[in-house]
C-alpha cells in the first residue's frame, strides 16, 4: 500500500523500533519471551532521566517511550537476565509493574473454506442496526500480521497505518490472518460483491504488530501490541482488535488499553482458543472476547474464564481473505472483531458518547445466555447490534455533576521523608475519575490517568521542611475534588553556598513530537547543580504561558479539544535563583 504508507510521513518517526529479539525467545514452561528486552511503567512524576538511573543501578538497560504513553521498553546489555531484572524492579517503588515481553500467537482455530454463509450478521442483528448506522466515521485498528490493501472489499475503508514490529509502514499481510479479521470487522457494504462487515462505512487502519515464524506460526509480543494500542490511540481510532493472546492478564496491554480508553477509545480481545478456563483474573481496561456457535453455545475450542467481558459469534465467519478470495474461518479471532464492529456501530450511531459510555450500552444490550450476571462462558452476554445501536440512540444524556473523592493514603502526615518518595491517592467516582493531578506547595508535579493512582514526587524539588501534598481527582465532566492536605517533613541533604554560574538543565518528558489528541499531560523536568527546590518553571504553548511553578517537576494537562488542530510548540523555561536559565521546545501536531 504505498499510497496509505506514504501518508503518515514524518510523524510515522515518533515511534521508536519494536524488533524482533536478537536471540532466540526463551521459556518458563508455560509461555515464551523475548531475549534482551522487558517492559515497564513508572510512576506518574518520574522524569525519563530519573527512570534510566534506576535501570542503570539496577544492571544497565536503554528505555525507549511508546508514542505518547508512559510505557516503556527497556533494551538490555548483552547477557542480562531478563527475569531477575524483572524480580529485582518489581521490588521498586518507582515503578507500577514490570513484566516480561511476552510471545503471543493469533488466535485461529481452523479453516473451513466452504462455510459460505454469514449467519452470524443475522444472528446479532447487524441488518437491523444497518438502518441506524454503518459505521461511518469510526476507525477500527486492525492489530494483526498485516491487511491485504488489495481486496476490494477492504481497499476502499483503508487509512493509513504502521508496523510496530519492523518499525516502518509495511502493513502487507505476512500471514493472512488479519485480512481476514479486518474484513469480519468491517469489509465494505454495498458494494454488490464479497462479504460485509459488522461496520461495512467504518474505517480500517492496519497495525502490523506480528511476523510469521520459520514453522509457519504468526506471532506477536506484547511490546509491538501495546506498542501498535498507543500508536492507533494517537492516531484517531476508536476502536483498536487484538485477536492474539490471551493477553488480557498482561499489565502493559492492560496500560495501553488504558490509554486508549482515556481518548475515549475501546480495545477488543480474542479470548483465546485453548478450550479452558484461562485463570485470568477480570480487568475493566480492555473487552475480551469469547466464541460461539449458530446455536448460540460456547465454540468447543473458545476459552473462557471471569475474565471474559462479551461473547460473539466465531465459528464459520465468511469473510475477507488474501487475494481478494472469500473463505470461513473460526477462532475467537473472529468472535473479537465482530464485537468490535458492534461497538464501531454504536460509536457512529452516537459519536458524543465516549468509550466508556459505549461499552457500559454494549454489555447492558448483550443477550445473556449463561448465568445471571457476568458469566465466566459468556461475560455480559452474545453482542447484539441491534438492541446496542437502541441503546445508545435512546440514551439521554444526563448532567453528571457529582464530583469524584480524592484522599492521600500514603506517605502519613508528618511523616519525615526524603529523596524520590511514592505517593499514593484512593479517588473514586460515580461515573468514572478521568484523572488524579498530584500538588507539592501548590504546583502540579504529576498526573495519572489510570488507577491505582500513584506517583513518584521528586522531594529534592522543594525546600526542607514541612510541605504541603494535595491530590485532585478529576471526571470526565470537569467535575473536580481536592483532597485533604498531607503536611509531610523533608530532610535532603543541603550542598554548600558557593557562587552560582551553573544553568539549569530542563527537559519535556512528555509528550514526544509527533501528533497528540485529547487531554494530553505535558511533564517536564529539571535539574540544577544547587539543587531544584528554587527552580521555577514555565510551560509556553505557541509562547503563551499556560502553566509555572517552583521545584524540579511541574506537569499540566493539555486539553488539546481546544486548541486548533495543526503544530504547536510546547515549550518549557526553567530559572535558578542566581538567575541562570535554561530551555527545551517540542513540536506536536494536534489532531482529532
Amino acid at each position: 500500500m504505498p499510497p496509505l504508507a506514504a501518508a503518515i510521513g514524518a510523524a510515522a518517526a515518533i515511534l521508536v523500533a519494536v524488533t524482533p529479539a536478537a536471540a532466540a525467545d526463551f521459556s518458563d514452561g508455560v509461555h515464551q519471551y523475548a531475549r534482551g528486552r522487558i517492559l515497564v511503567e513508572a510512576r506518574a512524576g518520574l522524569s525519563g532521566d530519573e527512570l534510566e538511573k534506576i535501570l542503570k543501578t539496577h544492571g544497565g538497560g536503554k528505555r525507549r517511550k511508546m508514542g505518547q504513553s508512559n510505557l516503556n521498553i527497556v533494551e538490555l546489555p548483552a547477557g542480562a537476565s531478563e527475569a531477575a531484572l524483572v524480580e529485582r524492579l518489581r521490588r521498586h517503588p518507582a515503578f507500577k509493574y514490570v513484566e516480561l515481553d511476552r510471545r503471543v500467537k493469533s488466535t485461529l482455530a481452523v479453516n473451513d473454506p466452504y462455510a459460505g454463509s454469514e449467519w452470524h450478521l443475522g444472528k446479532i442483528g447487524a441488518t437491523t442496526a444497518w438502518d441506524s448506522t454503518q459505521g461511518a466515521g469510526v476507525t477500527i485498528a486492525i492489530l494483526d500480521s498485516g491487511v491485504d490493501g488489495s481486496h476490494p472489499d477492504l481497499l476502499p475503508n483503508l487509512v493509513p497505518g504502521y508496523n510496530t514490529h519492523g518499525n516502518n509502514t509495511d502493513t502487507a499481510d505476512v500471514c493472512g490472518h488479519g485480512t481476514a479479521v479486518a474484513g469480519s470487522a468491517a469489509a465494505r457494504t454495498n458494494n454488490g460483491a464479497g462479504v460485509a462487515g459488522v461496520a461495512g462505512l467504518a474505517k480500517i487502519m492496519p497495525i502490523r504488530v506480528a511476523y510469521k515464524d520459520a514453522g509457519g506460526g504468526c506471532y506477536a509480543y506484547t511490546s509491538t501490541i501495546a506498542a501498535g494500542i498507543t500508536w492507533a490511540a494517537d492516531h484517531g481510532a476508536r476502536i483498536a482488535n487484538v485477536s492474539y493472546g490471551p493477553l488480557a492478564g498482561s499489565a502493559t496491554i492492560q496500560s495501553a488499553a488504558q490509554y486508549m480508553k482515556n481518548k475515549g477509545g475501546l480495545v477488543f480481545v480474542s479470548a483465546g482458543n485453548n478450550g479452558v478456563d484461562e485463570n485470568i483474573v477480570p480487568s475493566n481496561t480492555l473487552i475480551a472476547v469469547s466464541a460461539t456457535d449458530s446455536a448460540d453455545a460456547r465454540a468447543g475450542w473458545s476459552s473462557y474464564g471471569s475474565f471474559v467481558s462479551l461473547a460473539a459469534p466465531g465459528a464459520g465467519i465468511w469473510t475477507t481473505s488474501q487475494g481478494g478470495a472469500y473463505d470461513g474461518w473460526n477462532g475467537t479471532s473472529f468472535a473479537s472483531p465482530v464485537a468490535a464492529g458492534v461497538a464501531a456501530l454504536m460509536m457512529a450511531a452516537a459519536p458524543s458518547l465516549d468509550g466508556a459510555a459505549i461499552e457500559q450500552a454494549l454489555f447492558a444490550s448483550a443477550v445473556p445466555l449463561g448465568a445471571a450476571g457476568r458469566d465466566p462462558l459468556f461475560g455480559h452476554g452474545r453482542v447484539d447490534a441491534a438492541a446496542g445501536v437502541r441503546a445508545v440512540l435512546a440514551r439521554v444524556v444526563v448532567a453528571d455533576t457529582q464530583a469524584p473523592t480524592a484522599a492521600i493514603t500514603s506517605p502519613a502526615a508528618s511523616s519525615s521523608v526524603s529523596g524520590t518518595v511514592t505517593v499514593a491517592v484512593n479517588a473514586t467516582d460515580n461515573v468514572g475519575v478521568d484523572r488524579v493531578e498530584l500538588k507539592a506547595n501548590g504546583t502540579v508535579v504529576g498526573a495519572d490517568i489510570a488507577g491505582p493512582f500513584s506517583f513518584a514526587w521528586n522531594s529534592a524539588g522543594v525546600p526542607n521542611g514541612m510541605n504541603t501534598l494535595v491530590a485532585t481527582a478529576y471526571d470526565k465532566a470537569g467535575n473536580a475534588t481536592a483532597s485533604s492536605p498531607v503536611s509531610v517533613s523533608v530532610a535532603n541533604a543541603v550542598p554548600p553556598p558557593t557562587a552560582d554560574t551553573t544553568p539549569p538543565t530542563v527537559k519535556i518528558d512528555n509528550p514526544v513530537s509527533g501528533t497528540v489528541s485529547g487531554a494530553v499531560t505535558i511533564s517536564v523536568s529539571a535539574t540544577d547543580n544547587r539543587g531544584t527546590a528554587s527552580l521555577m518553571q514555565s510551560i509556553y504553548i505557541d509562547n503563551a504561558l499556560v502553566s509555572n511553578g517552583r521545584g524540579g517537576s511541574l506537569a499540566y494537562t493539555w486539553q488539546t479539544r481546544r486548541w486548533m488542530t495543526g503544530p504547536h510548540a510546547i515549550k518549557v523555561v526553567a530559572k535558578d535563583a542566581a538567575g541562570n536559565r535554561a530551555s527545551s521546545t517540542v513540536q506536536v501536531v494536534v489532531v482529532r
